[in-house]
C-alpha cells in the first residue's frame, strides 16, 4: 500500500510503500505563492505501478489546499497535468512566458517585437 507525505525538512513530498521509501517530488517555495516542482523521482525498482501519478496528484492535491499555484519544471509533472486538465487551473502564468514566448518570436520572424507597432 502507498502512502505520500510532505516531508518540509526535505523540502519534498515522498511516497512510501510498505515504509519504504519509493520516490518524491521536490518542491522550492517561489514567490507569489507559486511553488515550483523541479523534480520527480520513482526508484527503479518501483517502477511501472503508477506511484508518480499518485504522488503528484497528491502534492498538487495538497498545493492546492494550502492556495498556491504551481510552476512545473519537471517534465513529468507538466505532462501529467497535461493528461489531467482538473489541474491546469494550479498553474501559474507569469511574465517569464511572455518574455519567452518574445523571444522565440524573434528568433524565427528576425522581428523584434518590442519594437515593431504592429504586435
Amino acid at each position: 500500500m502507498a502512502e505520500v507525505t510532505k516531508n518540509t525538512d526535505e523540502v519534498r513530498f515522498e511516497i512510501h510503500v510498505d515504509g519504504e521509501l519509493a520516490g518524491w517530488v521536490d518542491y522550492e517555495v517561489g514567490e507569489h505563492g507559486v511553488i515550483a516542482l523541479p523534480h520527480t523521482i520513482v526508484e527503479e525498482r518501483f517502477g511501472g505501478r503508477g506511484l508518480a501519478g499518485e504522488l503528484v496528484r497528491a502534492a498538487l492535491d495538497d498545493i492546492r489546499g494550502e492556495g498556491y499555484l504551481v510552476d512545473p519544471q519537471c517534465p513529468y509533472v507538466e505532462r501529467w497535468i497535461s493528461k489531467n486538465p482538473e489541474y491546469a487551473d494550479l498553474v501559474a502564468s507569469s511574465d517569464a512566458d511572455v518574455d519567452d514566448a518574445a523571444d522565440t518570436m524573434e528568433e524565427v520572424t528576425g522581428v523584434d517585437p518590442s519594437a515593431d507597432p504592429r504586435i
